[in-house]
């Protein structure tokens, strides 16, 4: 309805103001009784050299339609009232004919590659991790929404100095058997205890440079280790995907470039872009440090790989965008990624964007690996899931399937307390908190829809596309929110902003249960289908905006 009212408004400015323009400036008034749609005048009064109340007065008076059902002037506001029932009709009927392609759009089929979660091998996967694995699944499920063609890429942190660490911790304290029976927690031992011993033997962390240049030169004993840890690490994570539910397409990580970059570092020089600092190699920036190519023993570092990537990535894959999920920590880095990839004549690299999010928090502290104080994603897991049984053995004990409904309900609840949160601000995380049935959780979401799938069958509704005829005034906001849906997933989108989506469930799931709580649903008489077809038609967007987040849809609780 927007656009359309936009087009009028558009016309009846004379075409002051584009139809883009004037959907821009709509907005929805702050309270119920003042109608569905508002334009402000304020950005006229300049143009026209009158008060934004008399434009406000004049305008008014060539705008109108059949959808419109009352104009009426509020200060400097129009505001639209709309007709309810033939435009409820056009969208129940969408919904209906559509399903879960509803608010579904078209890129052409273009390519977006997102990289995720990348966690570090030989290193347990901790909450910490858990913000890039489920920002970028929701992402690249949003992509797809969208129309575009999403690669998922896991950048496993599979290279780089903590494995020359890891070396020598494991010649120095590790076991074998130890290793081979809980690889994850064996290995983080001896990489905490790393860096204890290191603290007061400078020694060590010379013998882990040296290590990893031993890596770095193929050294067979060293590469071993390093496959041994690499598997090892990835049949864990494996594990953890599956409860979460995220895949991939790549797993090339950053070992996968070693034969890469010296192709990047050759550019870079034939470019003239390279010069000697302190032994190291830089590429210098305006405005920021310089961009480390090599150290001075020669070692290549994290943003010789990243160009490397990125050059690969966009021969392979020729996406019209790239987003990097990483954290905010991270935000220079991939400022100076970008400029050096400009610098070297690649325009494309402003098509690459680093998505980046606040800090998994533990009692408000940061985790740290290095100091072993670090969650299990796997345990915080299975504690919701626990929860969520309790739960569920409190209010459905005769619940079937509560294993798999508990399993469903916990995991929703970590991934949705996430994703709710604007992903730049910190949290901290509650797991009591996360799996109540109550407030702004995911379980309320599931279970408004469980909910509804069980009024759909004590209703007997029959799904038909035939559009309905009668509408309850209750009803209204449902619709709008409904019609609203497509532009959410535009925004969550064009923001890299998956609590758009998140938000918007939790709102269309507020107004069912107002709806409910005020609504005879199974009257028995010629209403009810018409009732329960607009509920079928929310059941439907909130099962499709639970699943772009990454959350199964229970349809029972």
């Amino acid at each position: 309805m927007k656009k359309q009212l936009a087009v009028l408004v558009s016309a009846a400015l004379q075409n002051d103001l584009s139809v883009s323009e004037v959907t821009a400036l709509l907005e929805k008034p702050k309270y119920e009784h003042l109608g569905d749609i508002a334009f402000p005048c304020f950005t006229l009064a300049k143009k026209y050299k009158k008060a934004p109340t008399i434009i406000a007065e004049e305008l008014a008076q060539h705008i109108q339609a059949d959808f419109i059902k009352e104009v009426k002037v509020e200060g400097a506001y129009i505001n639209f009232y709309l007709q309810q029932l033939p435009i409820a009709q056009q969208i129940v009927t969408q919904i209906l004919a559509e399903q879960n392609n509803y608010g579904t759009r078209n890129a052409n089929n273009a390519t977006i590659a997102i990289d995720f979660s990348s966690p570090n091998i030989a290193k347990p996967f901790s909450m910490g991790h858990l913000r890039s694995t489920v920002i970028g699944n929701a992402l690249a499920n949003i992509a797809e929404k969208m129309g575009y063609h999403a690669e998922r890429i896991n950048h496993l942190g599979d290279w780089g100095t903590q494995f020359g660490k890891l070396i020598v911790a494991y010649k120095l304290w590790g076991n074998k058997e130890a290793i081979e029976a809980n690889p994850i927690a064996e290995l983080l031992k001896i990489y905490v205890r790393f860096h204890d011993e290191a603290e007061h033997n400078e020694a060590l962390n010379d013998e882990a440079r040296q290590a990893f240049k031993s890596l770095e030169d193929g050294d067979e004993e060293a590469l071993a280790l390093w496959q041994w840890f690499r598997e090892a690490s990835l049949q864990e994570f494996q594990s953890i995907y599956k409860l979460l539910g995220v895949g991939f397409d790549s797993y090339n990580g950053e070992a996968f470039y070693n034969d890469k970059m010296e192709r990047i570092v050759t550019e870079l020089e034939e470019k003239q872009l390279l010069v000697e600092s302190d032994g190291a190699m830089v590429v210098p920036l305006e405005d920021m440090p310089p961009c480390l190519i090599k150290k001075n023993d020669g070692a290549t570092l994290y943003a010789t790989r990243d160009l490397a990537a990125a050059v690969y990535r966009q021969e392979t894959y020729k996406p019209a965008k790239v987003f990097y999920v990483v954290g905010n920590e991270q935000s220079l880095h991939f400022k100076q990624l970008f400029t050096v990839l400009k610098k070297m004549g690649y325009h494309w690299a402003d098509n690459y964007q680093h998505i980046p999010f606040g800090l998994m928090l533990i009692g408000g502290k940061k985790m740290s690996t290095r100091k072993g104080k670090v969650v299990l994603l796997a345990d915080v897991l299975k504690e919701a899931m626990d929860a969520a049984l309790r739960n569920i053995e409190e209010k459905n004990p005769t619940l079937a399937n509560k294993e798999q409904v508990a399993k469903e309900v916990g995991i929703g609840a970590v991934i949705f307390n996430d994703l709710k949160n604007d992903r730049m601000h910190d949290i901290d995380f509650d797991i009591e908190q996360m799996v109540t049935f109550e407030g702004e959780t995911g379980p309320y979401v599931q279970y408004t829809y469980a909910r509804i799938q069980t009024l759909l069958k004590k209703g007997a509704y029959i799904a038909e596309e035939a559009p309905i005829t009668y509408l309850d005034e209750t009803a209204w906001p449902l619709i709008k929110q409904l019609q609203d849906f497509s532009d959410y997933i535009a925004k969550a989108f064009n923001d890299a902003d998956p609590s758009q989506i998140a938000k918007y469930s939790l709102q269309l799931a507020r107004s069912f249960n107002k709806y409910y709580a005020q609504t005879k649903m199974l009257s028995g008489d010629d209403l009810q289908q018409a009732r329960l077809a607009v509920v079928n038609c929310v059941a439907i967007v909130l099962q499709e905006g639970l699943r772009l987040l990454g959350i199964a849809s229970p349809e029972e609780m």
